[in-house]
Parts: C-alpha cells; sequence; structure tokens
C-alpha cells in the first residue's frame, strides 16, 4: 500500500462518463409506454408531489405524462417521486468555490490487489460470446491481472478528531481534474443543507464488464463488495487519516455511475445494516452479471423484477436519473434486458409499489452519465438522500 498526502484543498467526485458508445440508441419519450407517472419540475413541483403522496387522483397513464420542464429546476428535496426535469440544464451554483466557505482536505493513498483477501485482479483480452447453453450469460476468457486503485478521502474542514462521522463511499472516482464534489460538500455543509460527511472515493480495479476487474466487482449480485470496503477500505482509511467512521446504516451512503449504480445498491441491498441511503446515475439495472449466478439469472434485473417485489422493503433511502437518450442493448446480448432506461422505469415502478423512500428523475436530451444533468442535480440528490438525519 502507497499513501500520500495532498496539498489541494478541494479536489475530486467519483469518476462521471460524459460520453459513450451507445449500439442500437434511441430517445425513448416521457409518454412512451412504461414510464411512470412524472411530475415537471419548477412552477408547482411540490403541490404536485404533495397530492401524489396524499394518494390524490392523478394521471395513470404515461402518455400524458409532461414532455419539458424548467429550465434549471430540480425536484424539491423534501418529496418522495417521479420527477421530469430538461430539456435544458443550469450547473448548480454549488459547484463553485464560494470566498470565505471552509474548505476541506483531501487525502490519498493507493492499494495493491496483492494485498487483497477479496479481489486478486482479473482481466479478458476479447469480448466474451454468448453461452449457446445460456443466452443470458457470456463465455469469457479471462487472466490474472494484477491493479492498483486509489482511494482518495474528503475531509470537511469541520470535523471533530475523534467524533465519530457520518460518510459516503463513491465508486469510479476520482480523477484530480473534477473538484465538482468537494466544492458541493463545502458550500452544503456551510449552509447547513448536509452533515458534516466524509467522502471515500474508491477507483475500480480496472477494464468494464463481464470478465474484467470493474465488472465483477460492480455488476456481480452479492454483498462482496461492500464486504471489501467494509474489510479492507474504511481499517485504512481510518488508521491512515485518525478518522472515526461511524457503524450507523442511517449515516452511511453509497453512490455511483452506470455499474457503479447497481454496486452502490447492491451494497446497501445485500448489507442494509450497513447502509441505508443510495444515489445512482444511469444505473445499471440490467444483466451484466459473469460468471453466471443461478440464484440472480437476470443480474441486476433481477432487482426490479423480483427482489424488490417478492422482499419486504428494507430500510433503503434510493435517489436515482437516467437519460432519455440512455443506454440499449450496447453489446452481443439480446436477452431484452440490456435496456438502461426500461429498467430504471421498472425499477420507479416497484420501489412505489413496495412504499419505498426514493426519488426518480427523468432527464430530457440526456445520454448516459449526461455531464450537464449529473452538474445541475448532484447537490439536490445529496441534500433528499440525506433527509433526517442530523445537521
Amino acid at each position: 500500500m502507497k499513501s500520500f498526502g495532498l496539498t489541494l484543498t478541494s479536489g475530486c467526485v467519483a469518476h462521471f462518463i460524459l460520453t459513450a458508445t451507445v449500439y442500437g440508441a434511441v430517445t425513448r419519450l416521457p409518454t412512451d409506454p412504461g414510464t411512470p407517472v412524472l411530475i415537471a419540475v419548477g412552477p408547482g413541483a411540490e403541490q404536485l408531489a404533495q397530492a401524489a403522496l396524499n394518494g390524490a387522483p392523478s394521471r395513470s397513464d404515461a402518455a400524458s405524462n409532461p414532455t419539458e420542464a424548467a429550465s434549471g429546476a430540480n425536484p424539491p428535496p423534501n418529496f418522495d417521486g417521479n420527477f421530469l426535469i430538461g430539456p435544458s440544464y443550469v450547473p448548480a451554483p454549488e459547484l463553485s468555490m464560494t470566498a470565505g466557505v471552509p474548505q476541506g482536505k483531501l487525502e490519498q493513498f493507493s492499494m495493491d490487489s496483492v494485498d487483497s483477501k477479496f479481489y486478486p485482479g482479473i482481466a479478458r483480452k476479447v469480448f466474451g460470446t454468448v453461452d449457446p447453453n445460456n443466452p443470458k450469460t457470456l463465455i469469457v476468457e479471462t487472466h490474472p491481472a494484477p491493479y492498483r486503485r486509489t482511494v482518495t478521502v474528503y475531509i470537511p474542514s469541520q470535523y471533530v478528531p475523534g467524533a465519530e462521522a457520518p460518510f459516503m463511499v463513491t465508486h469510479d472516482g476520482p480523477g484530480l481534474q473534477d473538484t465538482t464534489l468537494p466544492h458541493i460538500l463545502d458550500n452544503m455543509i456551510a449552509q447547513h443543507r448536509l452533515p458534516v460527511i466524509m467522502v471515500i472515493m474508491i477507483a475500480n480495479g480496472g477494464g468494464d464488464a463481464q470478465g474484467c476487474e470493474r465488472g465483477l466487482e460492480y455488476d456481480t449480485m452479492s454483498g462482496k463488495y461492500a464486504e471489501f470496503i467494509e474489510a479492507e477500505v474504511l481499517p485504512l482509511v481510518e488508521t491512515n487519516y485518525h478518522v472515526k467512521l461511524t457503524k450507523n446504516p442511517e449515516g452511511r451512503a453509497t453512490m455511483g455511475n452506470s455499474s457503479g449504480g447497481s454496486a452502490a445498491l447492491e451494497m446497501a441491498w445485500y448489507h442494509p445494516e450497513w447502509y441505508h441511503r443510495v444515489i445512482t446515475y444511469s444505473g445499471t439495472y440490467v444483466n451484466q452479471q459473469w460468471p453466471f449466478n443461478s440464484e440472480t439469472p437476470d443480474g441486476a434485473w433481477d432487482f426490479h423484477e423480483k427482489l424488490i417485489p417478492q422482499s419486504d422493503p428494507k430500510p433503503i433511502r434510493l435517489w436515482m436519473e437516467v437519460g432519455d437518450r440512455d443506454l440499449l442493448n450496447p453489446n452481443v446480448m439480446r436477452d431484452n434486458m440490456h435496456d438502461w432506461v426500461a429498467a430504471n422505469n421498472r425499477m420507479a415502478t416497484v420501489l412505489k409499489a413496495k412504499g419505498y423512500h426514493y426519488q426518480y428523475v427523468f432527464a430530457l436530451n440526456a445520454g448516459h452519465v449526461e455531464g450537464a444533468v449529473r452538474n445541475q442535480t448532484l447537490p439536490e440528490a445529496l441534500e433528499w438522500v440525506w433527509q433526517g438525519y442530523p445537521k
């Protein structure tokens, strides 16, 4: 393990994919069948959200959904429900460094795969082929691939040494050039809109999708990745920087984009004793799991196909977003379980049916993990997901 300090006072956010190669992607309309009833953000959104919570009569047909929302407006941070944003976006003011606002510090260390009991590292040379005996999975030839991952820790200036801190884990991060998340946290903590939270930004182990380390970590439907973080990452954060992280799941959040988003929900789903709060952008609630698992044969598609509908509600609070031009069938599998828009629409439907606290954002004029959407909505997402926790 290599450890070093950063002299920056603000730094990085979990990696967000701003562009993606999309095969067969098309714009899906908010009026398409299968879309939940949406509330356009802007004037009147709070009243409509309150009416929906009260069970007042509302549109039941997606064909009646609005097709535009107020520019720069976000959902109200104190309401659950399904919301429409876009098609034009305005960067949130919280993204900028503000004079006079205390700046948190960043620390960074690296972890070598040779030291991990969970993930020694794998990779593939070529993309897999569909298994002729099971079209729900791929045949992939893999080989060992050692890696080094970077972990970046944001420590707010208001943190009191020795105090037990709430925190958030983010995936796919970070790149030091992106100062978005630390600026947001600095501003919102100073405004008492967020608790004094730390953020632990964990890079993936490399590659993507089936047969690669990132896919193995993020797309596997199990609690293993959360267990890796609990056993190997969090203790190093506490030891290296002399901080204390809360064990209270109400004080723990996790956030990710794409497969990092499904990984975020997996952490809370399989270990609700550790995590209750989740944010996902373009969550990969589709069939990306490899190796095949007969208990969840449809990968993360099983979240909305059977796991959530067939289970008692868990104490999870979930904020999620999808773009109208999000991914559709981006690989060789044609299993009808690789549509990101349909998957997220279905997630919103089953979460509402089971009575979860959730906020769903359908973003117009937006691709996979759209940067403009993230830059407008991330402060509101953070404020919503941390509702109910002492500030």
